[in-house]
This record gives C-alpha cells, structure tokens and sequence, in this order.
C-alpha cells in the first residue's frame, strides 16, 4: 500500500514531527513496507484460533482491601518524618493539569 506524501505529512503532524523532504521520501517506503506486511497478515485464515489479548498465562492477583486503623504513634512518627504539615495533615503542592 504506497502512502501518498501528503498522508506521511499528516502522520508526521499527528506526531508532532518535522520532516525534511529527504525524510519524507524514507519514510514514505518504510510506512509503505509496514502497511505492504500488515496486508498479508490479513490474508492469513484464523477462523479456528480464539482471540486472545496475552498468552503467558499470567493473571492479576487481588486482594481485598483492608481499611486498618493508625495508632497516636504511627501518625504522630509519620508526621514527624513529613517536609511540611499543616494540623494533623501532611501539606503538599497543588498540582492541577
């Protein structure tokens, strides 16, 4: 599938990315590659195989949460060892995105 200089210039753009010209030309063909092996991986019949999202075998192990109480001297320690507090509260920067 050749992608037309225009397309890789909207690629490049979504990518935030500045391309010369002779760049442009590079990865006009190597995105036209990729796209050429994509083509024939759709051609491959996986009408038997199930659908999987990984395959090491791995699964999540969860536990549930436990909601245990601090004693004077658990929060009083950390505190202590907090850079700024305000009352019985560690105080930290703002952050806002």
């Amino acid at each position: 599938m050749k992608l037309s200089k225009s397309e890789i210039q909207h690629i490049a753009k979504l990518a935030r990315l500045e391309l010369t010209e002779e760049e442009l030309k590079k990865y006009n063909s190597q995105l036209s590659a990729v796209l050429d092996y994509i083509d024939q991986l759709k051609e491959v019949d996986v009408s038997g195989v199930e659908p999987t999202a990984q395959i090491t075998g791995l699964e999540n192990v969860l536990r549930e949460d436990v909601v245990k109480d601090w004693d004077e001297k658990e929060i009083e320690q950390s505190l202590a060892d907090a850079p700024e507090k305000e009352g019985r509260f560690i105080k930290v920067k703002r952050i806002i995105e």
